[in-house]
């Protein structure tokens, strides 16, 4: 079996990493390439690197402050924000990044995805989706959570992995910042209809929530989280040990 991935995301708005709960009310936590650089030392798998709004302001994601984190950390990086076309595509991966995650711009054209998996191979591609429940669906927003898409979760999917998708990131807006543990009914729906990796994200508030999602979830590549790593409520290390001693793979260094 894969080692499961604990994954920590730098939502960057301005030149600040921030937080907040249900994609609202959104607080100053630290500085990026600070935390990038600890997260480096401190066990993490991946790093991931959102411009959270980028798209809601349709501009394109800064890379002065990507260049300055890729160039300290030596752990595979996740870029995404204001991404809508192949020349975003190769604008952050020269700034340093070695994924590119789409979301409001693959909403906007789908094709983005078939071309960058082309271009740049499927596993350079995320598909992230923040995804609500509107009406018992699980229902697509794009922009930063802001607008329903109407689109169904499950159906975008598996649309997206046919497209050339590598991945998956689901984030959860229900659970996100809320700390009561990860959304399994949404993820179990979207790992039963896919194929490709899946990265949970929203709501992990303690080390027994990664512990119940890898063995509820089996089928879950990655456990991703944001305020519990960044105000040192959770040591990664310390996670990875709860993890191995409960039977889940993980990288120890």
């Amino acid at each position: 079996m894969l080692a499961k991935r604990i994954i920590p995301c730098l939502d960057v708005r301005g030149n600040k990493v921030v937080k907040g709960v249900n994609f609202e009310g959104i607080k100053d936590v630290n500085d990026p390439v600070t935390l990038a650089e600890f997260y480096n030392e401190a066990g993490a798998d991946e790093l991931v690197f959102y411009d959270i709004t980028a798209s809601f302001e349709e501009r394109e994601l800064f890379t002065d402050i990507l260049k300055k984190v890729a160039q300290k950390i030596f752990i595979p990086l996740t870029v995404g924000g204001g991404i809508n076309t192949l020349d975003d595509f190769d604008r952050v991966l020269k700034a340093g990044a070695d994924k590119v995650s789409v979301n409001s711009g693959a909403i906007r054209n789908p094709d983005l995805i078939d071309k960058a998996a082309k271009k740049y191979g499927n596993q350079c591609v995320v598909l992230s989706m923040d995804v609500k429940r509107v009406d018992g669906k699980f229902t697509v927003f794009s922009k930063g959570g802001r607008e329903n898409t109407g689109i169904d979760a499950i159906s975008w999917a598996i649309e997206g992995e046919k497209r050339g998708a590598g991945e998956l990131v689901l984030n959860s807006i229900d659970t996100d910042g809320i700390k009561q543990g990860f959304d399994l009914e949404m993820l179990d729906a979207i790992c039963n209809v896919t194929n490709i990796p899946v990265i949970a994200s929203g709501g992990a508030g303690c080390a027994d929530d990664f512990v119940k999602l890898f063995k509820t979830i089996k089928n879950v590549d990655a456990g991703l989280a944001a305020s519990i790593f960044h105000f040192k409520q959770l040591e990664i290390m310390d996670l990875k040990r709860l993890l191995s001693e409960n039977g889940i793979p993980v990288r120890i260094k």
